[in-house]
């Protein structure tokens, strides 16, 4: 492992691309490993013991490609097994939470929503976070299936996921939220639609530069970051079909050459 190893990222499918890249963003010489574990998705109704077991086996993987840090780019997964899989690597695993805390100081009625996954919603961790950060905090729950698997699709726009957005973010109108986060990543890639049918008095919370802003303090804390002013490589994975995950890069990061199978 040295300053010129890859950030090693995964997630069940293309919502980690998100912070992917953010990370990019921030840190352009960082070469970048994503892995799209496609083939066991969605990672919102498995097991914790499934969970950690994916999520050990595409560790490895990123490490065997010579991963300087691990990003679970993946609420399920981190609210679910991260804290047993960190104590498995030496490496800095960094993971992402829904953001309870930013939501809870951000919010002026004291009512905020939460749209995710059943999986993250059922966890303890995710119960831990609420009870640690939203004293005084009226927080309404949202589980949203089928959703990452509709934007896993590409089809953002469609009718079919405008009318499951409508179907999630009214109930939580409904009950006078102002602030609703989103507690998936793969949300983020249909903010914009949150955030228009929520309306422009609703405050849309997602963690993204916050990870993608731990990642560069964990890098600098380790000394590990990358130097020079070249421009750093990307490589993408999957367990899945390779076809359609090259067409989801070739969307979402505008590139189709360095995508391969797992």
């Amino acid at each position: 492992m040295t300053n010129s190893s890859a950030i090693g990222l995964f997630d069940s499918g293309i919502g980690g691309l998100s912070i992917a890249r953010k990370v990019r963003e921030l840190l352009p010489s960082e070469n970048i490993l994503y892995v799209a574990d496609a083939l066991h998705a969605p990672y919102g109704d498995k097991a914790d013991s499934f969970l950690l077991e994916r999520m050990s086996v595409v560790t490895e993987f990123l490490l065997s490609r010579g991963a300087k840090v691990v990003v679970v780019a993946c609420n399920t997964a981190t609210t679910s097994a991260i804290a047993k899989l960190r104590c498995q690597y030496p490496v800095p695993i960094i993971g992402v939470e829904p953001g309870i805390k930013p939501a809870a100081l951000c919010s002026r009625s004291g009512v905020i929503g939460v749209l995710a996954t059943p999986g993250t919603l059922k966890t303890h961790s995710f119960v831990n976070l609420t009870e640690r950060y939203a004293s005084g905090v009226k927080i309404e729950l949202q589980p949203c299936p089928d959703l990452a698997a509709q934007i896993e699709s590409l089809s953002f726009d469609s009718d079919r996921t405008i009318a499951l957005l409508e179907r999630y973010i009214s109930p939580l109108i409904e009950k006078k939220v102002d602030t609703i986060i989103l507690g998936c990543t793969h949300y983020n890639h249909v903010s914009h639609l949150i955030a228009e049918i929520a309306g422009p008095d609703v405050t849309i919370v997602n963690t993204e530069t916050a990870v993608a802003n731990q990642v560069v303090r964990r890098l600098t804390a380790e000394g590990l970051l990358a130097g020079g002013n070249h421009v750093g490589r990307d490589e993408f994975w999957t367990s899945g079909a390779l076809h359609i995950y090259r067409n989801q890069i070739e969307k979402l990061w505008g590139v189709g050459d360095n995508v391969f199978q797992l």
